[in-house]
């Protein structure tokens, strides 16, 4: 079986947004002109790479069920994403919490179906987020969680915590390497 690095999008690959002075709820980018990578993102999932894991980005995409955004924007994102950086599969679940779908955070129907898919491990797998719907979702499917800190997320309980994904990458790599 192999390993994988599970990754939320908005806030863990990408820039959140606060809109109408909501600073404690992030938003995910409404069109192209907001969609910017985060600094360093590549250089880090080139080096979860070469220690052998898979990546896999999981992400929530309410705001297609809420007529906000099309998922052709979904799909252009999803193109910069697989061009830009070096992951295997994007799942994306475009639906809202009252559609009770399997694959929407917290639950961990996107995660599961990618370790059936690719043959993954789950238990030597990690997923990186951050706030509690990704956290929930990789407990669930029995990976070690590690939460983005920020501003937003304080509250939020995970198997590890880090101020950036660097951060988070060489965690992963130290615990890669006592096994």
């Amino acid at each position: 079986m192999q390993k994988a690095v599970f990754l939320d999008r908005d806030g863990v690959i990408n820039k959140v947004f606060f809109r109408n002075g909501n600073s404690s709820k992030p938003i995910a980018p409404w069109n192209l002109k907001e969609f910017s990578l985060l600094p360093g993102i590549k250089f880090s999932l080139i080096n979860l790479k070469k220690i052998g894991f898979k990546l896999f980005v999981v992400t929530n995409q309410p705001d297609v069920a809420k007529g906000i955004i099309d998922f052709s924007f979904i799909t252009k994102v999803n193109t910069i994403i697989s061009r830009e950086l070096p992951i295997d599969e994007i799942r994306v679940c475009p639906h809202v919490d009252s559609d009770g779908c399997h694959c929407r955070k917290p639950k961990p129907g996107m995660i599961l179906s990618l370790a059936k898919k690719w043959d993954i491990d789950c238990k030597n797998s990690f997923l990186i987020g951050d706030n509690w719907k990704d956290i929930e979702a990789g407990k669930k499917a029995g990976s070690t969680t590690f939460l983005l800190e920020k501003h937003y997320n304080n509250d939020v309980e995970a198997d590890y915590k880090s101020i950036s994904l660097s951060e988070a990458v060489k965690i992963i790599n130290k615990l890669h390497n006592r096994k």
